[in-house]
């Protein structure tokens, strides 16, 4: 055994960099947008505000809140988003309705 060397022992195992950008970050922010879900941005200094993302680009995003004012928040500040668990829902009489999400996807 003393004479044998591994396969690999003249390889040289390169890592590739990872991309910077995925595109996974726009695709999930436009579909929580779009259906205008309630989220919780939870925020580097430990505060964490509800509303729904109205618009957002590169640098930062407005979430838009009921009873509150609107924000808009640099993404840098952000640590966390997650969904509340409610779609934003207007009426056509200009009314807001709140729709829980039940755990099947359907709404109530």
């Amino acid at each position: 055994m003393k004479g044998m060397t591994s396969p690999l022992a003249g390889r040289h195992r390169t890592k590739s960099t990872p991309p910077g950008e995925t595109g996974q970050e726009s695709l999930y922010l436009r579909s929580l947008s779009d259906r205008q879900v309630l989220v919780d941005v939870k925020l580097r200094d430990g505060e964490t505000v509800r509303g729904w993302i109205e618009y957002f680009d590169d640098v930062m995003l407005r979430l838009t809140r009921d009873g509150a004012p609107n924000l808009f928040i640099y993404k840098h500040q952000i640590r966390s988003i997650s969904e509340g668990g409610k779609n934003r829902e207007v009426r056509t009489d200009g009314t807001v309705k709140v729709r829980r999400r039940v755990s099947n996807g359907e709404t109530s």
